[in-house]
């Protein structure tokens, strides 16, 4: 018996080694490949000089695909015709190009590909990787060197083109409307550092562009631009910085169209302040109308007491640009806009943002005598209210005490639209919670005092405005009762005292007001009270 259990334990030992053994020797793939493809050769050379050919091609150490190479390759000058790429789909160890254009004379050529080229495996990219050729005796070889900051973000945008233009005799302001740039290269996806290469002597402008339509010219109503107000010398030393802002569109406006049976839809691009509305089609005289901006869009609402029609024939005159337009709108099976409460606050109540109830429709008439408020011990609250007509909303304005319940009621007829519509009995609850679930931040700003005045604004991580302070002399900026989060703070310098920021307009040579942002993130903690310095530096 004794024997039988040793030979099973020397058999079971046996097993467990051979197990053992079996694991140690188990592949175990080797370390991670994170060496990008190498190019070992290109048809024809790069930096030939002379260049004749229709095509070329790049050939590498190992399998390679390509990702985003519309967006990643840059060809500088810009060619009218994007080259053929080939082959796009699966793996190869070459890559080839076929150019559409008529190459310019006497010009050195850069084709950068960004990180367009991967390996297949792993997809390390090739960075830096460049292809240069010239039509000339010789590769012209001066650079300049840069970064591109947003104006109004903290972060700069992706993918931004930054473009020369040669300053010659056929050069105008209008230029970058018109035709692409003598020079081309692109921040890509990671990085806000700008380097043009193999340039050649002489006078140029400078500008980046966040180019929606992809084209290497400049469109007000989509694109971002930035631009150095002085003339560029190569060769240089220096390094610039770009500014990158959205311009006022110049005022236009869209087709109008019948959205409803009550209103009819004016968008437009630019500032709308001095246009006027106006009918050209006799109106019953029963019919009454009114013209509402839509609050945060760029639409005016033209509203009317519905009847029956065709068309109507209007016209839209800025007299501030001296501008009018004639537009046919025709009549179309749709519904009619009803009046809908909103209020912009429901359920928890905030200590420092107002409270509002805002309409669809345009409101007429508040009537106070149907309105009531009450806290949770139903002792009736005083409040003021205030007719906005501009926002379209009534202004609820009451003391707010911390862990308190109140009601809201609208009796019928307490508040009125421009059709005679009236609200339903409805009531709102709202609540404050304690001052201890929020935190305050208070926030001292050391700059020159020539500089105010100030806007200084707190928002989210996106950018969202949360609260803001605007100061016209020195003072500590504080921010009580904010939720738990993370915050951001910028500083306005508002140069022309309107109380906003003003964006650039390249024609006008105008740069945007300048704003600076606290470096970190700001976290806010329930019962935290927070004191931080921000000193300016210029």
């Amino acid at each position: 018996m004794v024997r039988r259990l040793v030979a099973f334990l020397f058999l079971v030992f046996i097993a467990l080694s051979v197990w053992q053994c079996a694991r140690k020797g188990s592949p175990s793939g080797g370390p991670k490949d994170i060496t990008p493809p190498r190019l070992v050769r290109t048809e024809p050379d790069s930096m030939t000089i002379n260049f004749k050919a229709s095509k070329i091609r790049l050939y590498f150490n190992e399998l390679i695909k390509l990702e985003d190479v519309q967006n990643q390759l840059i060809v500088s000058p810009p060619l009218k015709y994007q080259p053929e790429i080939t082959p796009q789909g699966g793996a190869n160890r070459y890559v080839e190009f076929k150019f559409k254009d008529t190459l310019r004379e006497n010009t050195t050529y850069t084709l950068n590909f960004g990180q367009s080229v991967q390996d297949n495996n792993e997809g390390n990219p090739s960075s830096f990787l460049t292809y240069v050729f010239s039509t000339g005796d010789y590769i012209d070889s001066l650079r300049l060197s840069g970064a591109v900051r947003d104006a109004f973000k903290k972060k700069a945008d992706d993918f931004i083109s930054v473009m020369l233009y040669e300053i010659d005799t056929a050069y105008t302001d209008s230029t970058i409307f018109q035709k692409p740039p003598n020079y081309i290269t692109n921040t890509l996806d990671s990085a806000v550092i700008f380097r043009l290469k193999n340039l050649k002597e002489g006078q140029y402008k400078l500008f980046a562009l966040k180019d929606a339509g992809k084209n290497n010219i400049f469109d007000q109503n989509a694109d971002k631009i930035a631009f150095l107000n002085d003339t560029i010398t190569l060769p240089t030393d220096s390094t610039y910085v770009l500014t990158l802002f959205k311009e006022v569109p110049n005022f236009s406006m869209a087709v109008p169209s019948l959205v409803a049976k009550n209103r009819i839809q004016f968008g437009y691009y630019g500032d709308a302040s001095g246009v006027k509305i106006e009918p050209l089609t006799a109106l019953p005289d029963t019919v009454r109308t009114k013209v509402v901006k839509e609050r945060d869009k760029d639409t005016l609402n033209y509203w009317l007491t519905p009847f029956e029609m065709d068309s109507l024939i209007f016209t839209v005159t800025n007299e501030r640009l001296m501008v009018r337009d004639t537009f046919t709108v025709k009549n179309r099976k749709v519904g009619i806009d009803s009046m809908r409460l909103n209020p912009n606050q429901s359920g928890s109540l905030s200590f420092s943002l107002p409270f509002y109830i805002a309409s669809n429709t345009p409101i007429s008439e508040v009537d106070t005598t149907k309105m009531s408020m009450m806290n949770q011990d139903s002792l009736p609250v005083s409040y003021l209210t205030s007719l906005d007509s501009i926002e379209n909303k009534v202004d609820f304005k009451f003391e707010r005490e911390p862990n308190q319940s109140y009601q809201l009621e609208l009796l019928p007829g307490a508040i009125t639209d421009f059709f005679g519509q009236s609200n339903d009995t409805t009531a709102y609850f709202l609540s404050t919670g304690s001052y201890a679930d929020y935190g305050n931040l208070r926030f001292e700003v050391n700059v020159k005092e020539d500089r105010y005045p100030l806007i200084v604004q707190l928002t989210d991580e996106q950018g969202t405005l949360k609260r803001e302070i605007v100061a016209r002399e020195p003072q500590s900026f504080e921010f009580n009762h904010l939720e738990p989060a993370m915050y951001l703070l910028r500083v306005i310098f508002d140069t022309n005292d309107n109380g906003k920021w003003d964006t650039g307009s390249y024609l006008k040579k105008r740069q945007p007001e300048k704003i600076s942002y606290y470096p970190d993130v700001i976290e806010i903690r329930a019962n935290w009270e927070k004191v931080e310095t921000f000193t300016i530096r210029e």
